[in-house]
């Protein structure tokens, strides 16, 4: 995956990160997710894209394109997790794999986040490790292009 780029997506108030619950979602600011996910990507010798979304509709365009594109996808799909039907039928389309991701753990939260709509259509989910949580998305996707498979 030398080179390959990869989209990571977050949802809803993602970009608000650093003074959103800073208790329950940490301290790094959004522009500090960004910093580390691509600075990771390049050290993996991915091209990472890091964007963030309030609509759901840009959202699905934007797994659509993954899909098309044969991109890999890390997502945070945040609040639409529990409840996009859109979303994750777009995400279902997957042609690469997808890492569902959350920073907190959703199992230790409100019953309402204890369902995801996204993982039965992921390749797989990793939740509860912080702002971690996307580097070990962006390590198992390489990884998995050295051979280690992920589908």
């Amino acid at each position: 995956m030398n080179g390959s780029r990869v989209l990571v997506l977050n949802g809803p108030n993602l970009g608000r990160l650093g003074s959103r619950e800073p208790d329950v979602y940490g301290a790094t600011s959004y522009a500090g997710l960004v910093e580390r996910c691509t600075a990771l990507g390049r050290e993996l010798g991915l091209a990472v894209e890091v964007r963030e979304t309030n609509d759901e509709g840009e959202m699905i365009r934007w797994l659509h394109e993954a899909a098309d594109g044969r991109l890999p996808v890390v997502l945070n799909p945040g609040a639409f997790t529990h409840y996009s039907y859109g979303m994750r039928d777009a995400a279902a389309q997957r042609t690469a794999p997808l890492i569902e991701v959350h920073i907190s753990n959703p199992h230790a939260r409100e019953s309402f986040r204890h369902t995801s709509v996204v993982a039965a259509v992921a390749s797989g989910t990793i939740a509860g490790f912080g702002i971690d949580s996307y580097l070990l998305a962006l390590r198992s996707l390489a990884e998995g292009a050295r051979g280690g498979g992920q589908g």
